[in-house]
Parts: C-alpha cells; structure tokens; sequence
C-alpha cells in the first residue's frame, strides 16, 4: 500500500513539475491531451486546454503509481537514490516514446515537429528524475 501512495504522490509531484517545465518551454499550445479530449468532446484543442490539462495530470498520476508498483514487480529496488533516479530517466523515456509513437501519431494524428519532440523529451525526461528522486528519497514510504 505504501507504494502506491508513494507512487501517487510521486506522480503527482513530477506531473507538477513536468508541466511547469512544459509552460516555460512551451509556445503557448495546448497540451496535446487537449486533442484527445477535442476528439472525443469536438472542436478545436484549444478548446480544451484545461480538461486537456487534467487529463495529463491523472496520466502522470497514474503513471506513478506504475512506476512504484512496477518496479519491484521487476526485481528492481527503489532504495537507491541514484537507481531509483536512473531507473525514472528510463521510464521518463519510455513514457516519451509511448506519447509521441502511440498517442500523438497512431492516436491523434500529429506528426510533431523537431521542436516539440525536443520539449516533449526533456519535459519526460524531468518527470522521471523527479519521480525517481522521489521514491528513491522515500519520503512516504
């Protein structure tokens, strides 16, 4: 149980800093959960910046707890800092090439530009050092 609370929190924490990484680097678009929402909802993704919003949140959320759970379902051990942080790097990896190859271009349609591909990688790629520090400094474990 303390994993997957550790897991939530975690998601949550790296989902916040994720996205405000996202919004510094970002050129004012919405989020490309916006376009899921837009392809379910209608309209426009700009129509959906907020919903697109906490879409992304309650990914990155759950994500987490995949992360806290998954790991030691794997053999793997949190209880390192520098592993637990390397093992986020992965993930945060994994999670961008999930997002770009599954969700952007099988599910949405978009084909992202060098640009956006570029901010997409580093913003997952922070998501998963923060997610890693996190478990790794077992702050609710």
């Amino acid at each position: 149980m303390a994993s997957v609370i550790a897991g939530l929190a975690g998601g949550l924490a790296a989902t916040i800093a994720m996205t405000a990484l996202m919004m510094v680097m970002g050129d004012d678009d919405p989020p490309p959960t916006a376009g899921l929402v837009a392809k379910v909802a209608g309209g426009e993704p700009g129509d959906h910046a907020m919903p697109g919003m906490v879409l992304h949140l309650i990914y990155g959320i759950v994500a987490g707890v995949v992360f806290a759970v998954g790991v030691p379902v794997l053999g793997l051990s949190l209880g390192s800092l520098g592993v637990a942080i390397g093992l986020g790097i992965v993930y945060g990896i994994v999670l961008m090439i999930g997002g770009m190859m599954f969700w952007m271009r099988m599910v949405l349609g978009m084909e992202p530009d060098k640009g956006m591909m570029v901010m997409f990688g580093t913003v997952h790629v922070v998501y998963g050092v923060v997610l890693g520090a996190f478990l790794g400094l077992g702050i609710l474990a």
